[in-house]
């Protein structure tokens, strides 16, 4: 399988290459365990923004206030149109470098982990409850683990997720 990804930047901030971005979706993706992307060509659109963009999506699709770190927004399709599309996935380049440093881990490790984040809410994986969350998060850990980032949760991240 191999996705298309469609990158849109509209941050002033410094983001990963195009490249690794669709390297870190090809590899959730294709992560064995999943099973979850019917599509043999499934296509996403990944957008990195500044905080003011993130901040009215944030309102309007969460109801909260501020931006936050990734937003993902499935396809939600009729079954007949049968289109290969998972959906979008927003990030907020600004967040990515604050929260890396805040964490102590690299900025290119964040923004693989969120990336991995997003695409497994487009397929339906979510961390409201505790069970699912240490579904996804195990799943995150392994796919971080195949592309050689370590472990995203430290204590600090489980503070604020």
């Amino acid at each position: 399988m191999t996705p298309v990804v469609d990158i849109q930047n509209a941050s002033t901030e410094a983001v990963p290459r195009d490249d690794e971005l669709s390297q870190w979706v090809n590899t959730a993706l294709a992560y064995p365990p999943l099973n979850s992307c019917p599509f043999e060509r499934p296509e996403l659109s990944i957008r990195l923004v500044d905080r003011p963009e993130m901040s009215t999506l944030n309102t309007t699709y969460r109801g909260a206030e501020g931006p936050t770190n990734v937003l993902s927004f499935p396809a939600d399709l009729p079954p007949e149109l049968n289109l290969p599309l998972l959906g979008d996935i927003v990030i907020c380049a600004p967040l990515v470098h604050e929260e890396a440093s805040r964490q102590r881990k690299s900025d290119t490790a964040h923004w693989a982990h969120l990336t991995v984040h997003g695409v497994l809410h487009l397929l339906g994986y979510d961390h409201v409850l505790d069970n699912d969350a240490s579904i996804m998060e195990s799943f995150e850990t392994a796919i971080l683990a195949q592309l050689n980032f370590p472990c995203p949760y430290t204590e600090a991240l489980h503070e604020e997720h």
